[in-house]
C-alpha cells in the first residue's frame, strides 16, 4: 500500500487535492484523523479537555495504529489530509511509519499569508474563525524541512497539485474526463461536508 500524506496550513487545498486525487487515482480511500479528534473531544469532560486534540496522546497512538493497520491490510493508495505542525507528532505518526517500513509520502501544500486568508474568506471564514488564526503558527512551522515536499499553490490548480503528487509516487491516474460545472458541484459538496462548526 502506498500512504499519501497530505499537509498544509487551513486553507492551502489539502481537502479538496486529497479527494480530487481519490477521485482519480485507482483503488484509494480518503483517511480523516480529524474523526478520531472529534470522538476524543466528545468523550472527555470539559474541565480535562485540551485546545487541540492533537495533544492528546491517544489521538497520535490511534491514528498511527489505524494508518498502520490499513497499510498492511488494504492494497492500494491512502491518502490522508491533516494539518500536523508540530515535528514531535509528525514523528509519532508519520516517522513511526516510515521506520515500520511503510510506504509513505508526505508533501505539504504551500500558500502566502494573503492567499490563505482569501480562500478562508471564499469558504465562509473571517479573520476571526479558528483556522484564520492559525495561518501565522502554521507558515512559521512549515518553515521547517521536516515538512518538505513542498507543493506552492499561490497560482496552482487542484488539478496541478493532483499532477504534481502523481509524478512525485508514480502513481497512474484515470484519465481526467470531468468537466468544469461537475467539478465545482463536487468540490461544493467537498466543501460542505467539510465545514467546522467548531475546532
Amino acid at each position: 500500500m502506498l500512504i499519501i500524506w497530505i499537509n498544509g496550513a487551513f486553507g492551502s487545498g489539502k481537502t479538496q487535492t486529497s479527494f480530487e486525487l481519490h477521485r482519480r487515482a485507482p483503488n484509494s480511500v480518503v483517511y480523516d484523523p480529524e474523526h478520531v479528534g472529534y470522538l476524543i473531544r466528545k468523550q472527555i469532560p470539559k474541565a480535562i479537555r485540551k485546545d487541540d486534540f492533537q495533544d492528546y496522546p491517544m489521538w497520535r497512538e490511534y491514528n498511527y495504529r489505524m494508518l498502520r493497520y490499513l497499510e498492511t491490510e488494504h492494497d492500494g493508495v491512502l491518502i490522508v489530509p491533516m494539518t500536523i505542525t508540530n515535528p514531535q507528532y509528525f514523528h509519532e505518526i508519520v516517522g513511526r511509519l516510515r521506520e515500520d517500513g511503510a510506504d509513505i509520502s508526505h508533501f505539504t501544500l504551500r500558500a502566502s499569508r494573503e492567499v490563505l486568508l482569501r480562500r478562508l474568506r471564499g469558504r465562509g471564514e473571517g479573520a476571526n474563525s479558528w483556522a484564520a488564526q492559525q495561518v501565522d503558527r502554521c507558515l512559521t512551522a512549515f518553515s521547517s524541512e521536516v515538512f518538505e515536499r513542498y507543493i506552492d499553490t499561490d497560482h496552482s490548480s487542484i488539478e496541478d497539485n493532483v499532477d504534481v503528487i502523481a509524478h512525485d509516487v508514480g502513481l497512474t491516474l484515470n484519465p481526467d474526463h470531468g468537466g468544469k460545472l461537475r467539478k465545482r458541484f463536487d468540490r461544493l459538496i467537498t466543501q460542505i461536508r467539510h465545514i467546522r462548526f467548531f475546532q
